[in-house]
């Protein structure tokens, strides 16, 4: 397993299969790189439901249930839909977690208030719904790898702290 980021998802997984917990991901700017490094794994069908790549506005609200005023208020990249998609996708495939990443790969499509890099990864499930902000600095494949590593990653956290349902 050379990729590091592979050996992260097994991590996750192991930890998953192990306290039978499920995860389901809603990916903008990843373009649905979290689930493709979970199901490098084998067995990753064994916690991970699926995922919904949500990359246009009207997708994050049709599949996702994003609030369309969330989406006016604060645009798609922003905390607020961040945690809306993680939760949205969480009731939509019924898991036990859901995570979700929104932001701005690069090379364009950035602004002086959302600049290119960042992005914003949420957490939701097993307690407090969570969101960080990144401001990665790399092109845009480094980009996206750094946002699936933070995605893995938070949920690796998750699922080390939590306790399981009940």
């Amino acid at each position: 397993m050379a990729d590091p980021l592979v050996a992260l998802a097994a991590r996750l997984g192991a930890r998953c299969v192990a306290r039978g917990l499920t995860v389901a991901t809603a990916e903008s700017c990843t373009g649905g790189l979290v689930a493709h490094l979970i199901t490098e794994v084998p067995g990753s069908s064994a916690y991970l439901r699926g995922g919904i790549v949500a990359y246009a506005d009207d997708v994050k609200r049709t599949a996702l249930g994003v609030p369309a005023e969330v989406l006016v208020a604060h645009g798609a990249v922003s905390a607020q839909v961040a945690l809306a998609m993680a939760d949205g996708v969480r009731q939509a495939l019924r898991t036990d977690l859901g995570v979700a990443v929104t932001g701005v790969a690069g090379p364009d499509g950035g602004s002086e208030a959302k600049p290119v890099g960042l992005v914003y990864v949420a957490v939701t499930g097993l307690g407090t719904p969570e969101v960080r902000r990144f401001q990665w600095s790399g092109d845009r494949t480094a980009n996206k790898r750094s946002s699936a590593e933070a995605a893995l990653g938070m949920l690796l956290e998750r699922v080390s702290v939590a306790e399981p349902p009940t």
